[in-house]
């Protein structure tokens, strides 16, 4: 087994990679709670050591399943034999896959159970590759998971703060600084006091942080920037050909924002209407370098106020006192400036059309500036509420001095003709912009990788570290807190700041700021390479990861930065791959168990939910459920905070790391959030015990367990095989798309059909009791390389068919049969359906006629039976109709009217002269006579039918 399992190799990263490559071995990383180490876990062909031995557990309390002996015991065997290496050389004739998961950010205290989520599904496939025959490699982010069995190699830990790391992360700047793609500038950065950094854009939330909710104000500092909008047209274009959600990809799409306009040129006069000569648009941003030019001494209090409040992400507007002339119109036009216009997006100032854009409208309504539509609605509303944005045919465009009419064309054409006049009259160009900014590259935190640059005293001039002198080891510090002043960690290192240029042995200073890189998906194709960041071999075979992911929230920064340096890498030859991740999943999250909240007035009285926002004298109050009927229920994502967390650690004491694995797969689609329910556990704890009884039987008196498994070698029926081949087609096809959750419903239909092939069904979703049957059933190595189960198409194929059944001819309803049924087994089935019962009975037949697969005709003897033609009697009127009402009972007996059974009522076909009934008999033994009677009705009923009334009564 171990021979066949090096034929292959995969790739997978849990947490981080996952290779596979023929012989199954994952590769998983885990990350300790500073969120800078990684532990990886690989997946290799290895010799690894027999089980042998199989000690049985000592079972002091009972519980549905030995879970707390099994699962230690196997996780020591995996760790000693090494189960999951990964080779460090691989055989590129073999085909692989990688699979990966994102780093994680957990705050290292108040672990969930939504944290094991995407490790628990990447480990499941990587697991399933690993038996299809692949190499692979997973990784974990949190090394407190150990105890769920995550598939990993820990001869491939990463600590991304060791030096050995960050020298690659070093060199990549370098290669940046080189190509231009890396440099430094003044600009207004979002400092947070409170928390004593730096944060980017997309950290700040309402001018406050993120994290925290601590102030934010705009300060000016000189930092290096990365030059991503350099491969903004590349990061559009190449979003095609990933298999990533449409949703993400239209995330990236929006986030780079290309545009194409014009860039025009406005000349500027002041309040006085002298022309200035200064070449602007309407609105710009606060940090516009010619604000102070436009800002006129009337205005110069108000739009220093403003700058103020900008700096604190105020909503707030000024006008700058100065206007423009419209070069198309020659009319004035105020020049305003608000910090919805960005100093970095093509010139700082926009040309503002109220009527179409939403942050132009509530400007203009807030400040009484006249709002002319120029694009008609498709709809023809005349709804002015709000502005429309969408396409349109042009209104309100013409102007008789400029010569420009742009009125009835649709806004595409008319905006290349604006761009045509423009450039023809020397008043702008055709402009291509971005909303994508240059990355503010630098970290005001301690750890990180410092800049490899000097700064020289005399001349202030960056000079780069040659490779050679790489790293550049961060220093020691006893104090790791900021400083307060806006400085970082680092220049409290005064002695490291202050260094000398080792080509020119003159003063210079270190970068005090740090910086961060998120490659490491590089790194684990060859995480000890001593001198490259990757080798060139192993890149090009495991490239680019086939399965990343992570959560929703990471669909802009982190994904578009590391397809930024992905590309960089690319142009110069150190990857093969244009893209580093082919496809992407995100999982969804796992909420708190539902919550149940009531709210009270002053006076604690309960009040309607509904109408708690009208005022906010209202006291909210978590109750349990029980405790009144009307309540507002729902689930919160889980937080320390609110209290609502479920640690992993309890449950897996509880119910065992298989059951936690199974249930967060088993819950609901990998991609939708879900809400725990401590009772859905239960429910696949108790599949699992149930599985374990099956092979291995119940316990002993002393609670222990049989050594082996009470499974036969019988072969299996023809139906088991078809149940248990249609179980291995749908568990195969759910976990290579992720539906975890219908792969598991399908085992626990099909538990008890077949053991073997059923053991390995189960262990990627619950490895621990897997690989303990295996062992049971008399295998000495690891079922981690074993040939994953295929389903047999003969079993899949559907065989049975509908087959006809008549009564003297006539079809009288259908059965379900194989395709090879007998005769026999066809007029049994016949006999056993409800409908087709009562038309036969063994002393009626009087021949049967049989086509395989098309028809079963019985012909009855109706000679056999006792047929009295007449009316009914008042006795059976007076049955009939009680039957009817539904209303006999065994009362009726006592009334004299004893043995009298209805039958039911049929439609039965007769000729001109002769009426044919067929009554079934009761089912009484002890009767020695039949008569049967009949309504006569015949004058109500067609010449070929009659409804027919039969009750068969036994008389003593």
């Amino acid at each position: 087994m171990q021979t066949q399992a090096r034929t292959r190799a995969s790739l997978r990263f849990q947490a981080f990679p996952h290779f596979a490559n023929g012989a199954p071995r994952p590769f998983v990383i885990s990350f300790p709670p500073t969120r800078r180490h990684v532990r990886v876990r690989c997946s290799a062909a290895s010799d690894g050591g027999s089980i042998g031995g199989n000690p049985q557990p000592q079972v002091q309390q009972r519980k549905a399943y030995p879970f707390d002996a099994i699962e230690p015991r196997w996780q020591r065997y995996w760790e000693e034999n090494r189960t999951f290496r990964t080779p460090d050389e691989v055989d590129t004739s073999k085909p692989k896959c990688y699979i990966l998961d994102m780093f994680p950010y957990p705050s290292g205290a108040g672990l969930h159970v939504g944290h094991p989520l995407g490790y628990t599904a990447t480990d499941i496939l990587s697991r399933y590759k690993q038996n299809e025959g692949l190499q692979c490699f997973a990784s974990d982010g949190l090394g407190c998971l150990k105890s769920l069995g995550f598939s990993y190699d820990w001869d491939r830990e990463l600590s991304t703060t060791e030096p050995e790391y960050y020298k690659w992360t070093q060199w990549i700047f370098l290669q940046l600084f080189k190509k231009g793609l890396a440099y430094q500038a003044e600009i207004p950065v979002n400092w947070c006091p409170a928390l004593g950094t730096v944060l980017a854009n997309e950290e700040v939330v309402n001018g406050v942080s993120e994290r925290g909710g601590h102030p934010v104000v705009r300060k000016p500092m000189r930092q290096w920037i990365l030059k991503i909008t350099a491969y903004a047209d590349r990061l559009l274009e190449d979003l095609d050909d990933l298999d990533w959600p449409e949703s993400i990809k239209e995330m990236q799409r929006n986030w780079i924002g290309r545009s194409e306009g014009a860039e025009l040129e406005f000349g500027v006069v002041d309040s006085q209407g002298y022309e200035q000569g200064l070449k602007l648009f309407i609105v710009v941003a606060p940090e516009h370098p010619l604000l102070s030019s436009l800002t006129t001494e009337a205005q110069h209090e108000k739009v220093e106020h403003y700058g103020e409040l900008a700096s604190k992400k105020s909503k707030d507007r000024s006008f700058s006192g100065s206007y423009a002339i419209n070069p198309a119109t020659r009319e004035t036009i105020p020049i305003w400036i608000a910090d919805y216009v960005l100093g970095s997006y093509g010139t700082g100032a926009i040309m503002a059309v109220p009527a179409h854009d939403s942050r132009d409208y509530e400007f203009a309504l807030k400040y009484d500036i006249p709002i002319i539509r120029v694009v008609s609605r498709t709809d023809r509303s005349d709804d002015d509420s709000e502005p429309y944005v969408d396409d349109g045919i042009m209104i309100n465009s013409s102007n008789s001095l400029s010569g420009l009419n742009i009125n009835g064309l649709s806004c595409k054409d008319a905006a290349s003709k604006v761009i045509e006049w423009l450039e023809s009259t020397g008043h702008g160009i055709k402009k291509v912009n971005y909303k994508l900014r240059d990355w503010l590259f630098a970290r005001q935190r301690y750890w990180g990788e410092p800049f490899p640059v000097v700064y020289l005293d005399d001349s202030g001039e960056v000079v780069p570290l040659q490779e050679n002198e790489l790293p550049l080891v961060l220093p020691d510090l006893d104090d790791f807190n900021p400083t307060g002043t806006g400085e970082p960690p680092l220049a409290k290192a005064r002695s490291w700041v202050n260094t000398v240029d080792p080509v020119s042995g003159r003063h210079a200073r270190r970068n005090k700021y740090n910086a961060t890189m998120g490659w490491y998906y590089l790194r684990f194709m060859d995480p000890k390479n001593p001198t490259a960041l990757v080798d060139k071999d192993k890149e090009r075979y495991w490239s680019p990861v086939d399965i990343y992911v992570g959560g929703a929230e990471h669909s802009v920064l982190h994904l578009l930065y590391a397809r930024f340096w992905h590309k960089v890498l690319y142009d110069i030859g150190v990857v093969s791959t244009k893209e580093p991740f082919q496809c992407l999943i995100n999982q969804g999250l796992i909420l708190g168990e539902i919550e149940y909240t009531a709210f009270k007035d002053q006076e604690g009285r309960l009040v309607s939910a509904e109408s708690v926002g009208i005022t906010d004298n209202h006291f909210q109050e978590r109750i349990p459920a029980e405790k009144y009927s009307r309540l507002v229920a729902r689930a919160y994502k889980m937080s320390k905070s609110r209290g609502n967390v479920i640690n992993p650690d309890d449950v897996v004491s509880e119910y065992g790391a298989d059951s936690l694995r199974l249930y967060e797969m088993f819950m609901g689609p990998l991609r939708d959030s879900k809400t725990w329910s401590t009772g859905g556990i239960e429910g696949v704890h108790r599949f699992l015990a149930r599985t374990w009884r099956l092979i291995v039987g119940p316990p002993l008196p002393d609670g222990s367990y049989n050594c082996g498994t009470i499974a036969t070698d019988d072969e299996p029926t023809l139906d088991q095989l078809r149940s248990l081949h249609r179980c291995i087609a749908k568990v195969s096809e759910e976990i290579q798309e992720t539906r975890f959750n219908t792969g598991i419903s399908a085992m626990m239909e099909f538990v008890n059909a077949a053991y073997k092939p059923f053991v390995l069904l189960l262990s990627p979703f619950a490895p621990h009791m897997a690989e303990e049957l295996w062992s049971r059933m008399g295998h000495q190595e690891s079922l981690a390389y074993e040939q994953f189960p295929e389903a047999e198409s003969e079993f899949l194929k559907d065989s049975n068919i509908v087959l006809p059944v008549q009564i003297n001819g006539k079809t009288r309803g259908t059965i379900l049969v194989d395709e090879a049924c007998s005769e026999d087994d066809a007029f049994r089935l016949a006999s056993e359906d409800e409908k087709l019962s009562k038309y036969i009975s063994e002393r009626m037949i009087k021949k049967r006629i049989f086509v395989p697969g098309r028809i079963l005709n019985v012909i009855l003897d109706h000679h056999k039976i006792e047929v009295r033609m007449g009316k009914l009697t008042s006795t059976e009127r007076r049955w009939w109709k009680k039957q009817e009402q539904g209303l006999i009972t065994p009362s009726d007996e006592a009334e004299g009217v004893r043995g009298f059974r209805l039958i039911g009522f049929q439609f039965l076909p007769i000729d001109a002269a002769i009426l044919q009934i067929v009554c079934q008999t009761a089912v009484w033994r002890t009767s020695s006579h039949l008569a049967t009677s009949m309504a006569h009705g015949m004058q109500s009923c067609s010449k070929r039918e009659v409804q027919c009334r039969a009750v068969c009564a036994v008389g003593k």
